[in-house]
């Protein structure tokens, strides 16, 4: 049974930073690209980063470029998604969505940031 599950999230002061870390298991980890979804209160998801199974490709939505950096280490089945510099209009809840290579996807729970003073 796959288990995909986030964590790391908070309430953290404009500024700040967060490190959210999304585990995986009962699946070939390194086989999947992971993308890192957000969704706040009465807005659509949107993808915020995604990155290849290998991790040498990696992608970023435009509202948190330069921003935001997304990594994985698949000695750990685990992949990070590093948050600096954040701002309110970050606040949502953050997902962890995994595509394996027959177009099979796994979502986890979601982990709540939010970003207030």
């Amino acid at each position: 049974q796959v288990h995909v599950v986030e964590s790391g999230g908070g309430l953290v002061q404009p500024g700040g930073s967060l490190r959210l870390s999304c585990a995986a298991s009962g699946l070939t980890f390194s086989y999947y690209a992971i993308g890192w979804h957000r969704q706040a209160p009465g807005k659509e998801r949107e993808l915020v980063a995604h990155i290849s199974s290998t991790g040498e490709t990696t992608n970023y939505g435009d509202s948190v470029k330069g921003r935001f950096t997304i990594s994985r280490d698949n000695t750990k089945n685990t992949a990070y998604l590093q948050m600096n510099s954040l701002k309110p209009e970050d606040t949502a809840l953050y997902y962890c969505n995994m595509v394996g290579p027959w177009g099979e996807t796994y979502w986890g729970q979601g982990t709540q940031v939010t970003v207030s003073s």
